[in-house]
C-alpha cells in the first residue's frame, strides 16, 4: 500500500511573517482528514504546500515517499482550490475534455470523472448555467483526471447550502472508500463529523489531532463549535 502523506515540522513564512509553526501530520491512503480552523489559521498555506506550489523554510513534506514538487507527483495529486477551475462559456464536458488534453490524459477519462461527480445530467450544459455546488463538482472532476492518489480540497463547500454540501461530502466519502488519501479544509465545524480524523489549526499551529469523537470527549463538549472554542481557550 502507498505510504500516503507525511508532514514533519513544517515551517512556512512569507515576507518574514511566520504562517506555519512546525506543523506535523500524516494522511494514509483510504483516509479522509479534515483540516479545520478559522480564516487565517494557515489551512490554505498548508494545502498549497501539500500540492508542491508553496515554498517552505524547513521541515519535510512527502507524498508517496517523494518530496512535494517532484515531477513524478504531478499525476498523483488532485487539487481543488477555492476558485473554480472551469471556463464558464464552455460546457461541463468541454471543460473536462480541455483539461484532459492539457494533462495528456485520454479523452475517455473525461466521461469517467463526470460520472464520478454525478454530473452526467449536466454534461452538455454551460458552466455559467450551473449552481455553485455543480460548479465545484466540475473542478473536482478536473482534479480527478488521471489516477491521483492524494486529493486536496481547499474549502470546497464554502458558501453552499446544506443540500449541496451533503452531495459533495458524499462524493468525498466515495473517493476515500476507493483508496484515495483525501484532505478537506473547512471553517465549518459541523463538517468535522464527516471526517475520519481531524487536524485543527489555530494561528499556524496544530492544537488538536484525532477522531471527531475524541474531540468532543477531550473537551467535554456536545458540539464541534463548542469543542473548538474550548481548545482555543485552553491553548497556550
Amino acid at each position: 500500500m502507498s505510504p500516503g502523506v507525511v508532514v514533519d515540522h513544517l515551517v512556512v513564512s512569507r515576507r518574514a511573517h511566520p504562517i506555519l509553526h512546525g506543523v506535523s501530520l500524516r494522511v494514509a491512503p483510504g483516509e479522509l482528514v479534515g483540516l479545520l480552523g478559522p480564516s487565517g489559521s494557515g489551512k490554505s498555506t498548508l494545502m498549497r504546500t501539500l500540492v508542491g506550489v508553496q515554498a517552505f523554510q524547513s521541515g519535510r513534506v512527502l507524498v508517496d515517499d517523494l518530496p512535494v514538487g517532484s515531477p513524478a507527483l504531478r499525476d498523483r495529486i488532485g487539487y481543488v482550490a477555492q476558485s473554480p477551475a472551469s471556463y464558464r462559456d464552455l460546457t461541463v464536458e468541454e471543460n473536462v475534455r480541455y483539461f484532459a488534453a492539457m494533462l495528456g490524459v485520454e479523452a475517455r477519462d473525461a466521461s469517467r470523472v463526470i460520472d464520478v461527480v454525478d454530473l452526467n445530467a449536466h454534461r452538455h450544459d454551460l458552466v455559467s448555467s450551473l449552481s455553485g455546488g455543480e460548479i465545484n463538482r466540475v473542478s473536482l472532476a478536473v482534479a480527478l483526471l488521471g489516477a491521483p492518489r492524494l486529493l486536496v480540497l481547499d474549502e470546497p463547500t464554502v458558501g453552499l447550502d446544506p443540500v449541496l454540501r451533503e452531495r459533495l461530502w458524499t462524493v468525498f466519502g466515495h473517493l476515500r472508500d476507493q483508496g484515495l488519501a483525501v484532505v478537506v479544509s473547512s471553517h465549518v465545524m459541523d463538517e468535522a463529523a464527516r471526517c475520519d480524523r481531524l487536524v485543527l489549526l489555530r494561528e499556524g499551529r496544530v492544537i488538536f489531532e484525532g477522531g471527531p469523537d475524541l474531540l468532543l470527549t477531550t473537551t467535554n463538549s456536545s458540539t464541534y463549535d463548542n469543542a473548538f472554542v474550548a481548545l482555543v481557550r485552553s491553548a497556550p
